[in-house]
């Protein structure tokens, strides 16, 4: 036991003279923020215990080896040739063995990464909350579903957020599909979509005045005209009774847009390059 100690507090000693502390503790916290992104990564899944178990072995072998005092009594200096060989072999080992039992899971990883802000730009994201939007509005427009979605822009929507259900769920069709389904608690109020996020479901947007818009439209179409008043959102609508689609953006609804414009139309407003949709009739400017 002593010598165990003694292993423990020359090793110590030996990092404390040989080494930079500040790089030590740069290399730490990088080592720590790779370590933490990869238990993020795989939790919930097969692999969260596998890695675990892997990490426990490594860490108890390397500690094993290195801590392994190099001199006993009566024997002198003592070299651990036949232990440091077997570990060298041991990692390469589990490498390989990494790879194969993480195949899905390293598979899953880069396609994450290609799909970052990093490599896709604004113009990617907006890119793929627009595809998201199109395939929902699709779905909702032929089934004749009302619903009614603002995509956050510059100006925050954290205040009408509290007014509803906090999802902070990733963007996908068919989710929105289920949120605006009849009977769900959440299909009658909005559904804010935020950083390619959705936000919340269920808020209330402001309403605009009931002369701003036509008499034949609903609730649905009063409150995105509303809230494109106040804030420079861009909000969908699906009408519930027709089925068509509607947009509303910097005081002005767009009523009736066709599918195959819809896309670009979406994806002009949230990069920044606003032009009024060609596929639809504007219907009052605030």
């Amino acid at each position: 036991m002593n010598e165990l100690i003694r292993g423990v507090t020359t090793y110590l000693h030996r990092v404390g003279t040989s080494y930079n502390l500040l790089v030590v503790a740069v290399e730490l916290l990088l080592i720590g923020l790779v370590v933490w992104w990869v238990t993020r990564f795989l939790r919930g899944t097969r692999g969260a215990r596998l890695i675990k178990g892997f990490a426990l072995m490594l860490v108890t072998v390397y500690v094993v080896i290195r801590l392994l005092p190099r001199s006993l009594p009566g024997e002198g200096t003592v070299s651990w040739e036949r232990a440091e060989f077997l570990y060298s072999r041991f990692l390469l080992f589990a490498f390989v063995a990494l790879v194969v039992a993480f195949q899905p899971e390293l598979r899953r990883a880069m396609i994450y990464l290609g799909q970052t802000s990093f490599f896709k730009g604004k113009r990617g994201k907006a890119e793929a909350v627009a595809d998201v939007l199109v395939e929902s509005l699709g779905y909702l427009s032929r089934n004749k579903i009302g619903a009614v979605i603002a995509v956050e822009r510059t100006v925050g929507l954290g205040a009408l957020d509290e007014s509803g259900v906090p999802i902070d769920s990733e963007l996908r069709a068919e989710t929105l599909n289920t949120i605006f389904y009849p009977g769900s608690p959440l299909h009658d109020m909005g559904v804010i979509i935020t950083h390619g996020r959705i936000s919340a479901a269920g808020c209330q947007f402001p309403l605009a005045e009931s002369g701003d818009v036509d008499q034949s439209m609903g609730s649905r179409h009063r409150a995105a005209l509303g809230l494109s008043q106040e804030s420079d959102a861009v909000v969908l609508v699906v009408s519930e009774e027709t089925g068509r689609i509607s947009l509303a953006c910097e005081g002005q609804l767009y009523v009736g847009l066709e599918m195959a414009d819809l896309r670009k139309t979406i994806l002009d407003l949230l990069t920044a390059r606003p032009q009024s949709p060609s596929a639809g009739k504007k219907q009052r400017t605030a």
